[in-house]
């Protein structure tokens, strides 16, 4: 098979690239086009493995487990969706998300649903009054 026809094949088995991981489907993009390096070449074939034998998995976000992100920026927690980044550094990206995965176990440790509005909107009170009780 030619890169394009594995390309091709990812795509129909990831629903259009809708279950990749950013950078899986950038990389894609890079191996159509002929742009990638020898290691990048061999992470595509890698992946074009993973993807067709049905073992792919998107990786953690920023490495932190629990926490994945979409190529249209939606972070999800366990699958929940909870934010939305566009941080044009790595650092500030990061540290979001460690602090983002910090406020999820959080309210998973409390009881409470993790949620974009109890994360992001009602966190402090949130957890104000379940400590204080």
């Amino acid at each position: 098979m030619t890169t394009c026809e594995k390309a091709i094949d990812i795509l129909q088995r990831t629903r259009d690239g809708d279950d990749l991981a950013p950078e899986h489907l950038s990389l894609i993009e890079l191996a159509v086009n002929d742009m990638v390096s020898e290691a990048g070449q061999i992470a595509f074939e890698r992946l074009y493995g993973d993807v067709a034998g049905g073992s792919y998995v998107q990786p953690w976000y920023h490495g932190i487990e629990n926490l994945r992100k979409d190529h249209r920026g939606y972070v999800y927690w366990k699958g929940v969706q909870v934010d939305h980044f566009s941080f044009d550094k790595f650092e500030e990206a990061h540290e979001a998300a460690i602090e983002l995965a910090d406020r999820c176990r959080t309210l998973e440790m409390l009881g409470l649903p993790v949620s974009t509005a109890h994360q992001a909107w009602w966190y402090d009170e949130l957890v104000s009054a379940v400590t204080a009780n």
